[in-house]
């Protein structure tokens, strides 16, 4: 059986902008691993395909390997196309039997089991005509199961998450290097510290109200505190850090200050004091000294997100920080709103105020306006340099992909902008 997971419908992507801007949705993270690693873990499956967005199929076949928007691998095998939103822990699909398509309360395929000799009488001109051909003929079942919705549900769940993928992991206790004094509160057996990984002297590790799970190379320098449940990603570096509940860091990321109920992604640097909390950072961001985020309004409402540069759309929570893009670089002293959107390539320049809630992808602010500064050029050029330091390449097809990017974000970006100038022309 061959599972193909598929992520093409614009407009479940755009609730998950600015992170799915490049990268398909199953590749967001949440407690140890990927969305995606949760779902092929949980069908057992070996040999996966990918469909995404035409747009990014280059650079993601380059990062992942194995089959991406390859036609071929809906033949040759029976198939499990599955929506790469759904929630794994609620997943129990059978992957053999007779032919079926999932379908939800609004009529969108969920999943479609297709057995090999169903293959050849379905269309297989592109994935999307493949699985519209499925459904009307193919046997049809109703489907409830959960799927992400937006990216905040991510965070929200990320404490209980992590504890599931701690006891999934199976593992306790020191290989690494604990230098003393330090204290580890709790029980032991609700803590990891993997071979490789170091912890410093005058470290405290709290596992009192969840588990901790410190990956290979990590390095938790002196007067850090790390809270459980907490995930710490290889290769991660915590520099004096107040490491609150529900983190789920790196890989090799650089952490300071306090960070609480959050997501960074990856090859992410907050090296400095300043307070994150219930927010997903992307990859190859900068978030400098004594950036902050508001996570909790003053009246203690639901916070609400803007996630097309118009309209807030209600988490329902009353705790949701900044939804952070890739390659974002922000200024000393930067404040974030509650329940921000800071897309991805943007430069900020701090106020001294709480900057707007949106803040479109390739934007400049720059003394409290959207401008085009100096251009996605030098944005490009910024990437390049950023991802060499960590060992990263910016390629061909990592361009053309955020080229593309470029243009679907450009209705927002010009609006702000335009805005931006009327600004500037009144202070004149």
């Amino acid at each position: 059986m061959r599972l193909v997971l598929v992520d093409r419908c614009e407009q479940a992507r755009r609730n998950f902008y600015p992170l799915s801007l490049n990268r398909p949705i199953w590749e967001l993270r949440c407690g140890f691993s990927s969305l995606a690693e949760k779902l092929t873990g949980k069908i057992g499956a070996q040999d996966v395909a990918y469909f995404v967005p035409d747009y990014m199929a280059d650079a993601y076949r380059a990062q992942r390997g194995g089959a991406v928007n390859d036609l071929s691998a809906l033949a040759g095998d029976d198939l499990l196309i599955l929506d790469g939103r759904v929630k794994a822990d609620a997943l129990d699909i059978a992957c053999a039997g007779s032919s079926e398509v999932g379908v939800d309360a609004e009529g969108g395929v969920v999943y479609a089991r297709i057995a090999k000799n169903d293959l050849p009488g379905l269309d297989a001109e592109d994935i999307d005509g493949f699985i519209s051909s499925a459904k009307a003929k193919l046997t049809n079942v109703k489907c409830s199961y959960a799927k992400w919705e937006y990216t905040w549900d991510m965070v929200l769940a990320n404490p209980e998450q992590i504890t599931a993928d701690f006891a999934a992991a199976g593992r306790s206790g020191i290989e690494g290097t604990i230098d003393e004094p330090g204290a580890i509160l709790g029980s032991k057996k609700d803590v990891y510290i993997a071979s490789g990984a170091r912890v410093h002297p005058m470290v405290v590790i709290d596992a009192e109200h969840g588990p901790v799970y410190i990956e290979e190379g990590v390095e938790i320098h002196p007067f850090s505190r790390v809270e459980g449940p907490c995930y710490i990603g290889k290769n991660s570096i915590l520099l004096g850090a107040k490491c609150r509940e529900g983190n789920s860091i790196g890989p090799v990321c650089r952490v300071g200050g306090e960070v609480e109920e959050s997501i960074i992604h990856g090859h992410s640097n907050k090296y400095h004091d300043g307070f994150l909390g219930h927010a997903y950072v992307g990859e190859w961001v900068n978030l400098g000294a004594l950036t902050t985020n508001s996570d909790l309004k003053n009246d203690y409402s639901s916070v609400s997100v803007i996630l097309d540069g118009r309209r807030g759309i209600d988490t329902g929570s009353t705790k949701v920080g900044s939804l952070i893009g890739d390659h974002a670089k922000t200024s000393i002293g930067t404040l974030l709103n509650t329940g921000s959107y800071v897309g991805a390539m943007t430069i900020i320049m701090a106020m001294g105020k709480p900057l707007p809630k949106y803040i479109p992808s390739f934007a400049w602010f720059i003394e409290g306006v959207v401008t085009k500064g100096f251009g996605r050029r030098k944005l490009y050029e910024t990437a390049k340099t950023t991802m060499s330091r960590r060992g990263g390449k910016w390629t061909e097809a990592e361009e053309a992909m955020w080229e593309e990017i470029f243009q679907i974000t450009a209705p927002q970006r010009k609006k702000a902008v335009a805005k931006g100038r009327k600004v500037m022309m009144a202070r004149r």
